[in-house]
Formats: structure tokens, C-alpha cells, sequence
């Protein structure tokens, strides 16, 4: 299945969360077409969660405070998607419990 470009925004947040890195190895880390990549890159520059830095003849990408807030703010999304999941699942297994012992004290009586 492709990736959302929500998802590769994302992708490319995490992979720069740790320190800078030139395209090329933001490209290998993430198995994506360099010119996607760069196309990734701008939009995320634009709205400065991303940012060039100069280092000797490289470009690097750094990920800005905003950039990680934005980044946080995304991860705790999933947090809370994941525990909805499993609060429904229990909910669920709560009710089958209730139906079973209201089953068995009708067979009891």
C-alpha cells in the first residue's frame, strides 16, 4: 500500500529527529525517489518544520522545534488511536462477560 504524503512527512520528521542528514542518506533511510524526496522536503521547509543548514560543500536537513512539536503532536495521535482500539476491544469483552453470566444465572434459576 503507498504511503500518505501525511505518512512521509512523517517519516522524514523522524528520520531527522536524531541529527542533520544530506538527502542521499535521508533518501536510503527511508527507501524513497530522491526527487519525491526533495519535493517532501520543500513543502516541509515552507512551513518551517524542516531546514537547510550548510556544512563545508553538503546541504544538510535539520528538523526544527516546530518540526518536533509538530512530530510529538503525531506520535501521541497514534498513542491515542491505539488505546481507543483497545479500550473498545475490552468494551466489547465486558459485554460478552455480562451476556454469559446473565446466561448462566437464568440456567441456575
Amino acid at each position: 500500500m503507498r504511503k500518505s504524503r501525511l505518512q512521509s512527512y512523517e517519516d522524514i520528521l523522524e528520520v531527522l529527529v536524531n541529527n542533520p542528514l544530506v538527502i542521499d542518506h535521508i533518501a536510503y533511510e527511508l527507501d524513497m525517489n530522491c526527487t519525491i524526496l526533495r519535493q517532501h522536503l520543500d513543502f516541509l521547509m515552507k512551513n518551517n518544520l524542516v531546514e537547510e543548514r550548510g556544512s563545508d560543500k553538503r546541504t544538510l536537513y535539520a528538523i526544527t522545534e516546530k518540526g518536533v512539536s509538530v512530530l510529538k503532536t503525531l506520535n501521541f495521535h497514534k498513542y491515542l488511536g491505539k488505546i481507543s482500539n483497545k479500550i473498545r476491544v475490552i468494551d466489547e469483552a465486558l459485554e460478552i462477560i455480562r451476556k454469559l453470566e446473565k446466561s448462566e444465572q437464568r440456567e441456575e434459576n
